[in-house]
């Protein structure tokens, strides 16, 4: 018996998950190659004294971040039309270090600073408070930036996100900043996200599809298979103010707890109408850090690894299980001797794309090389989200969501 376990061990890996890593890695230089970095322009034609943009900042306890972010915001050049600041609810010193930086309630001013209102039944705290800057945003902006707190921008960031935005006729940008890692934890799981995203995400296809809607309808495609193609960074998503209306604005997400892949899968879902969904690569512009910490991390990523993949638990075990398969079983097949040459392959394709993904989003080499711990709290993390979401429900902010995530396209 274990004989027979291990040669269907072997033959697994050999026939089925080296072929599978090989797309994966084939994929992945696709993906490099369409998610372009963001360079800054010598100019924006038609430039008046500010960008005909609004920035509008959800902040909930935001004390360690707030300020830097402001004030990059701040030094951008040109400036952006306006600032809003939301506070919502912070019981820190967010408030006063934003009024210190000049953000006032007066009425006019182009640094403002509301107060979000008490959390509806029904509603997830970050798209309540997006959906309050949206209301009070200037309807003079064509475009709209929702931005996390604790990102920083450096100073031609807007300017050139604006021109990129342009460029590409998106209707939804989403940048994908420098991620900023400063313990073991933020080191190993955070470089995974650019792994599973750069390995999965269709890039090829939704950029052929957006070049051509018409193929849409020709090839049949669905509105939900057309989602699965979407996803975008919740850290820096601008929307053309039309497109923003006509997606529903987070209203149509209200208890949504992953709203920027919910966003990228709602503009996806219309490649077939024109919309489209650019993902962009804004190393050298803007940068965050996540998380603090391990209990940071354990609890961001426990409230969105399950809502995720919002009504489908099946499509959650599967994926689980795949990701298992692909970027763990070969280095443990490999470590036992089980299927030691294809056991050899697969981790060498697997260390070919940590490589890679390494070097072009400078992220962690201590992730790279504990790989296989890394991928072992990921899946802990995976399980404990999944649990949350049939118990007690996941935790953020200080406030307690069930977990129970409707589609996106609903």
């Amino acid at each position: 018996m274990p004989g027979n376990f291990f040669s269907l061990i072997g033959a697994f890996l050999e026939w089925v998950i080296v072929p599978l890593l090989a797309l994966c890695l084939i994929n992945c230089l696709f993906n490099m190659r369409l998610l372009r970095r963001v360079n800054p322009p010598n100019a924006i034609s038609g430039d008046g004294e500010w960008l005909d943009l609004s920035v509008l900042v959800p902040a909930r306890n935001e004390e360690r971040r707030i300020g830097e972010c402001l004030v990059s915001l701040m030094s951008q050049d040109p400036p952006p039309r306006e600032i809003i600041l939301l506070d919502d609810r912070s019981v820190d010193r967010t408030v006063s270090i934003a009024r210190k930086l000049g953000f006032s309630e007066q009425s006019g001013s182009r640094l403002k600073l509301i107060h979000g209102k008490e959390l509806p039944d029904g509603w997830v705290g970050k798209n309540w408070a997006c959906h309050q800057l949206w209301q009070v945003a200037d309807p003079e902006s064509s475009n709209l930036l929702f931005t996390d707190a604790d990102t920083v921008h450096e100073p031609d960031c807007l300017r050139a996100a604006l021109a990129h935005s342009k460029f590409t006729k998106a209707d939804l940008l989403s940048i994908w900043p420098y991620q900023e890692t400063g313990t073991w934890a933020e080191k190993f799981v955070i470089p995974l996200g650019y792994l599973l995203f750069m390995s999965f995400q269709p890039f090829p296809l939704l950029a052929l599809l957006q070049k051509c809607p018409e193929r849409v309808r020709k090839w049949r495609f669905s509105r939900a298979q057309l989602a699965s193609m979407g996803a975008a960074n919740g850290q820096f998503l601008l929307f053309r103010r039309d497109a923003y209306r006509s997606l529903g604005g987070h209203e149509a997400l209200k208890d949504h707890l992953v709203e920027d892949i919910a966003f990228g899968r709602r503009v996806a879902s219309r490649t077939g109408d024109g919309m489209r969904l650019i993902n962009a690569d804004g190393i050298g512009i803007l940068r965050c850090r996540m998380y603090s910490g391990f209990k940071d991390l354990w609890e961001g990523f426990s409230k969105n690894l399950r809502p995720a993949f919002e009504e489908s638990t099946l499509g959650f075990l599967f994926f689980g299980f795949m990701v298992s398969s692909l970027f763990l079983l070969p280095v443990l097949a490999l470590l036992f001797g089980l299927g030691s040459v294809p056991a050899l392959t697969g981790v060498l394709l697997i260390v070919a794309m940590r490589i890679l993904l390494t070097l072009r989003f400078r992220t962690s080499w201590l992730g790279f090389l504990a790989h296989p711990f890394a991928m072992l709290l990921a899946l802990l993390i995976a399980v404990n989200s999944w649990r949350l979401c049939r118990s007690s429900g996941v935790s953020w902010k200080g406030r307690i969501y069930s977990g129970a995530t409707r589609s996106s396209l609903d």
